[in-house]
């Protein structure tokens, strides 16, 4: 990893080198503190640059929730669609399998992860930001890498995303 990193121009020490060595080989998350500006963010790019993986980002802020980091509903195709349907007299049973489907899904950062798997960088920006409910699912969700979607099923990662969280340490986590 030391020299995948250097390949990139990061140069880091040999106890980053290893964290994310082991993190990747483990399929465990890294949670790296430090204040603003030294860098936090810049090693989950770099990985990402050096593995050749997609950077995918879950920026965390006071009041964000799970529709905001995992998944909505396109309402908008949703409801064309109903106009579609009605015109053509579907049953309703029919309508609702075609109302929420894949296609209708607007990913979000923690559901493309999961897609990704390690093809991805989850880079968990700034959790600290976050409350205290939305740590428990994270934590939920980066147990299992998996995602249960109640209309679709259960989408889980075949092999799960390099994952960093970062925090500026403005409380404890």
């Amino acid at each position: 990893m030391t020299l995948a990193l250097r390949g990139v121009d990061y140069l880091p020490d040999t106890a980053i080198a290893s964290t994310v060595f082991l993190a990747e080989r483990l399929s465990k998350p890294v949670l790296v503190e430090g204040p603003a500006g030294t860098g936090k963010t810049e090693l989950a790019k770099s990985v990402a640059r050096a593995t050749g993986a997609r950077l995918i980002r879950l920026q965390c802020y006071e009041g964000i929730d799970t529709n905001q980091a995992l998944y909505e509903w396109d309402y908008t195709r949703q409801m064309l669609q109903i106009r579609a349907l009605s015109e053509h007299q579907v049953v309703a049973e029919e309508a609702v399998d075609k109302l929420f489907g894949p296609k209708f899904l607007l990913e979000r950062p923690l559901l493309a992860a999961v897609r990704a798997g390690d093809q991805a960088v989850l880079l968990i920006d700034e959790v600290d930001r976050a409350d205290d409910e939305f740590e428990a699912f994270l934590l939920e969700v980066l147990s299992d890498f998996q995602i249960s979607i109640p209309e679709i099923g259960t989408i889980k990662a075949e092999k799960p995303p390099i994952v960093i969280i970062t925090s500026n340490r403005t409380r404890e986590i």
